[in-house]
């Protein structure tokens, strides 16, 4: 099977989705708050979260799937609220608990899973993400001739470029909060929590279409 995508194309496509991965945004924030406050795991964590959630909808979007966001409209819906809540909670669960020195133990306390979750439902909250890589692709791909072997050199790109930026996102967060004074590591912790908290309700205020 023989692919369309040129190494010109797939240098091209790699460095557009590495700029638009590291531009500010919820899911770096969400990021950088997991990593900082409960270690780099939880960084990484997330970060897989958000990869898998941008998987799923470049798959949408890559066989013209899109019409399931509207046929599935209450779906996403409910995912935006309950994603919005989740974040929410954890923000609460975040700014209560007490400081402690990142490590083994502070991963055994806190679910990886949660950090895991809390990404991709970051990701999936934002339902209008597959038709901007309906818009996106065309200028690297014809999605009308796509293979299978195009479709898994996409995802991989897609991978390397959002997931690998993600992640240093994470390192430099638990950088930081590895030569932060233990003291001012709980009020760290706190303005994790409402960094969380903001996204939360961000993800339940902010309309549907925009």
């Amino acid at each position: 099977m023989q692919s369309s995508i040129t190494l010109n194309s797939g240098v091209a496509l790699f460095s557009a989705m590495t700029l638009l991965a590291a531009l500010p945004s919820v899911s770096v924030l969400a990021v950088v708050t997991r990593s900082t406050s409960l270690g780099l795991l939880h960084g990484i964590c997330t970060s897989v979260g958000i990869v898998v959630g941008d998987v799923v909808f470049i798959i949408i979007a890559i066989f013209g799937l899109a019409l399931i966001v509207t046929t599935l409209g209450s779906f996403f819906f409910l995912i935006k609220y309950f994603g919005g809540a989740y974040l929410i909670w954890l923000g609460i669960q975040l700014a209560q608990a007490k400081s402690t020195q990142t490590g083994p133990e502070t991963v055994d306390k806190a679910s990886l899973f949660s950090s895991f979750l809390a990404g991709l439902l970051i990701t999936l909250a934002d339902q209008k993400a597959v038709l901007f890589y309906l818009g996106f692709f065309p200028a690297f791909i014809n999605l009308a001739t796509i293979s299978y072997l195009d479709t898994a050199i996409i995802i991989t790109i897609a991978i390397l470029a959002v997931g690998g930026v993600k992640v240093i996102y994470a390192c430099i967060a638990d950088r930081f909060n590895r030569l932060i004074h233990h003291q001012f590591r709980q009020q760290l912790n706190t303005i994790a929590g409402i960094v969380l908290i903001a996204v939360g309700v961000f993800l339940i205020i902010k309309p549907m279409g925009n």
